[in-house]
């Protein structure tokens, strides 16, 4: 009894200790709010370490197997439950038991919402730290996307891969699906003996052969993370080596080309670790998945997924790998505890990344990868409704998959910015180096970091903390007054020559093309007007051939341009782009565009019947809900 009693105390201050947002401060600590996107109550009973045992079966589409979790709760002493997030999949046993020692137990399924799912209630007997649920994938989950051979670059194997952020894990894992629960992971993947499996988290040594012609790979994941950063990919894929702990993983055909193209990784993470601190995850690889990804890029800790569109020949899209990669600190490290705080990843993430930038390949270009930010910022925030455009957005009752705009994104990097404006980049460096360090592996509400950053920087100033008005930037929609802009001389170059050219001063041919980056690209053709500048298309066709380029920016943006002018000629290559890739950052501009043409709708609806089921499910989502598509 005293024994049972002891268990149960270090079992409580541990799940407290796990609860908490501002671990370590002489303050008392307050627990994490409330995930209203979750229907799990760590506050009773924590998942603490996870094993998966899974077998992936690509002719019925299914992973099959087994999620056993490693509890810790607030009273050992007394039965209890430990509820799971599950949607759309198929549980069929449960167990309980201490130790390795288990039972079979009694389970109920609370019916939730389309946008939660159900809570699995599984109830402990006293003593009790851990749960094995049986279970199964059905085709309504949206966390896997499986993919034919002819989706893939090979064209011969099929290809698996997961996206669990925002709450998708939960459609391919039971668990406690919310950023503010923090696990590690060991996981064994039975897969088809022709494919490999990859994961994020470190490698368990080379894969076995088991009976039916299949490999066994394993892998472990020591650092606790969140559920959203749990990733699988299956399919046929080679490796290559950029450095002692950088490397790419990709199909046979593609390998070469990104090994090539990522190959300053390394140098970017010296500087990431020049600037805030060590990397702590081991290995930085990235895995380049096939054109349907949804997303640029995934952070997931030792494996950022990647979309094939960067690969543009001249490593002029990388800072989307400074931008993964530095999620390592703010997103992997230091963690929004609720969707509602998703700025603390994204907006520090984005000032990280420009910082990177910045060090590896100049001032010039942080300028202009800045303001093209800034600038599409603006012109989504003119459609937004007010509510969307702060940064401590509310999600109450909506899907979190809502609050992935431009606002916690490059309105938060503004933030960063104008506080680095206002105390220096040496004193602010000092101060984000130290926030890494204090809060790293835990999960921290915007509460948290104002605490934080009242105590450890504006309290010691108050004469410039009085220049940063918090409630306005954090709480306020719009852009504040002081958000920092930067200006470009790049791009007034380009400005100049567009007015001298719509003067007749200069002919197209002059323009200094053969030297621009996309980002100076990117500008030239958002300073074109579609309808001031319609009559120019064939000229800006016949000379830079844009309808033809093979970097994915530079066409999207041209593509968007010209349905808003109705340039015919590049109707085709629309259609196609839609058909070939769906990363949702060029598919959600283009279908928009062309709902506003006159018979833009049908067009649309024609080329996505098509292109749909293509899709990953969060890429149908977005488009579904922008078309009201109804099939």
């Amino acid at each position: 009894m005293v024994q049972t009693s002891i268990l149960a105390l270090l079992g409580g201050l541990l799940l407290l200790a796990s609860c908490v947002s501002d671990g370590g401060s002489a303050a008392p600590s307050p627990a994490v709010a409330r995930d209203e996107h979750s229907r799990s109550r760590p506050e009773e009973a924590r998942s603490r370490h996870l094993e998966l045992d899974l077998r992936v079966d690509f002719a019925a589409r299914r992973i099959e197997g087994t999620a056993r979790h490693r509890i810790v709760r607030r009273d050992a002493t007394a039965p209890g439950d430990l509820v799971l997030d599950v949607k759309d999949l198929e549980v069929r046993a449960v167990r309980a038991g201490r130790g390795e020692a288990a039972r079979a137990a009694s389970w109920t399924l609370e019916p939730g919402d389309p946008r939660l799912g159900d809570g699995l209630r599984i109830p402990l007997e006293a003593g009790e730290d851990t749960v094995e649920v049986d279970y199964a994938t059905t085709d309504g989950g949206t966390g896997l996307q499986w993919l034919e051979p002819a989706q893939t670059a090979g064209g011969t194997r099929p290809f698996l891969f997961s996206q669990s952020q925002a709450i998708h894990a939960r459609t391919w894992i039971p668990c406690q699906d919310s950023p503010g629960v923090r696990i590690t992971y060991d996981a064994v993947v039975t897969v088809p003996a022709d494919l490999t499996a990859v994961m994020s988290a470190g490698s368990g040594g080379a894969p076995e052969a088991v009976a039916g012609g299949a490999r066994r790979f394993r892998f472990a994941m020591p650092q606790a993370i969140p559920s959203y950063l749990i990733a699988l990919a299956v399919g046929q894929l080679e490796f290559r080596a950029m450095s002692d702990r950088t490397g790419v993983w990709a199909e046979p055909s593609v390998v070469e080309r990104a090994a090539w193209e990522f190959a300053d990784t390394e140098s970017m993470v010296r500087t990431a670790e020049g600037l805030y601190g060590p990397y702590r995850w081991g290995r930085y690889d990235i895995l380049v998945l096939p054109p349907s990804f949804p997303f640029g890029g995934m952070e997931n800790p030792r494996l950022t997924f990647v979309t094939p569109t960067v690969l543009a020949g001249d490593r002029s899209l990388v800072a989307l790998i400074a931008h993964e990669l530095a999620h390592s600190w703010s997103g992997n490290l230091v963690t929004n505890a609720t969707h509602r705080d998703f700025w603390l990843n994204e907006g520090f993430t984005v000032y990280f990344e420009h910082r990177i930038m910045e060090a590896v390949y100049g001032r010039e270009r942080f300028e202009m990868e800045c303001m093209l930010g800034i600038r599409d910022l603006e012109e989504e925030m003119a459609e937004m409704e007010p509510r969307d455009q702060v940064l401590h957005v509310d999600l109450a009752g909506r899907d979190p998959d809502e609050g992935f705009t431009g606002v916690p994104y490059d309105k938060g990097a503004g933030l960063l910015r104008r506080l680095e404006q206002v105390f220096g980049r040496e004193r602010f460096d000092a101060f984000l180096r130290a926030y890494f360090d204090r809060f790293s592996f835990t999960s921290i509400t915007t509460a948290t970091f104002r605490d934080y950053l009242e105590r450890e920087l504006l309290a010691a100033d108050p004469e410039r903390a009085a220049e940063v008005d918090l409630d306005l930037w954090i709480e306020g929609p719009g852009l504040p007054p002081d958000f920092p802009r930067v200006v470009s001389d790049a791009f007034e170059r380009i400005d100049r020559s567009v007015a001298d050219w719509r003067a007749g001063r200069i002919e197209l041919a002059a323009f200094g093309r053969e030297r621009w980056t996309t980002q100076e690209w990117l500008h030239f053709i958002g300073r074109l007007d579609p309808v001031a500048d319609r009559g120019r298309l064939p000229e800006l066709e016949r000379t830079f051939a844009l309808t033809a380029s093979g970097n994915n920016e530079i066409l999207c943006a041209w593509l968007e341009l010209a349905v808003r002018a109705d340039y015919g000629p590049a109707d085709a290559r629309l259609a196609g782009f839609l058909k070939e890739q769906g990363r949702r950052k060029f598919l959600t501009p283009l279908y928009r565009a062309l709902l506003e043409r006159p018979g833009g709708r049908e067009r649309a609806a024609a080329i996505y019947r098509e292109a749909r089921p293509r899709y990953h499910a969060i890429a149908r989502d977005s488009i579904d809900a922008l078309l009201d598509w109804r099939g």
